[in-house]
């Protein structure tokens, strides 16, 4: 058969009608993997290395006090948190107890960092995002792309491209210092 100008004509409709259909099809599987593909947090795995000082008890001494450190060479947070996490440390000290956890600073998405946004409605604002109303704590967020991470649920990405939750860092309590003795290993980046 030879192909005339005639059956191009008739035939270029499917151009871009199959262009179309290519996009909607991957915008429905990206929106299905990134809303629906979110890994959880499991029990901690973590990778020992040299033990490093990051903050004494008193410097954290109201909820959401907030000490950051390098630590394995990535950049960590460590955080008073209102209740037990899971890879966290508890301490006691008479009748109360205080909860501190840590985590990887480096976004499992592409590797930027991520700060406390201690506000939801700049959360609501800048990130797109609104906790629910029973969570409306603080959160983890990149503003390379607005992924949002929940510190009292293990680091897991709640919003965004991250799918991956954060590592999180072992802590010991030595006397009145919080030290860092071991990190979780950093998940492959989803450039996706």
């Amino acid at each position: 058969m030879k192909l005339t100008r005639r059956h191009v004509l008739e035939r270029w409709w499917m151009l871009p009608v199959a262009g179309t259909l290519g996009a909607f099809g991957y915008l429905g599987w990206y929106g299905a993997r990134v809303t629906f593909g979110r890994e959880r947090a499991g029990s901690p795995d973590f990778e020992a290395h040299p033990p490093r000082r990051v903050a004494s008890v008193a410097a954290l001494s109201a909820e959401w006090s907030e000490q950051t450190f390098t630590y394995a060479g990535r950049p960590c947070t460590l955080l008073r948190v209102p209740q037990a996490v899971s890879g966290g440390l508890e301490t006691t000290s008479g009748d109360t107890a205080t909860h501190l956890v840590a985590y990887s600073r480096v976004c499992t998405h592409l590797g930027c960092t991520v700060n406390l946004v201690r506000d939801p409605e700049v959360l609501a604002f800048a990130f797109n995002y609104r906790p629910p109303q029973d969570a409306p704590h603080p959160r983890l967020g990149c503003r390379c792309h607005y992924s949002v991470f929940d510190p009292l649920q293990a680091g897991v990405a709640e919003f965004g491209k991250a799918r991956a939750p954060l590592p999180r860092v072992r802590l010991e309590r030595r006397g009145a210092q919080i030290w860092a003795t071991g990190i979780e290993p950093a998940p492959a980046l989803d450039s996706g």
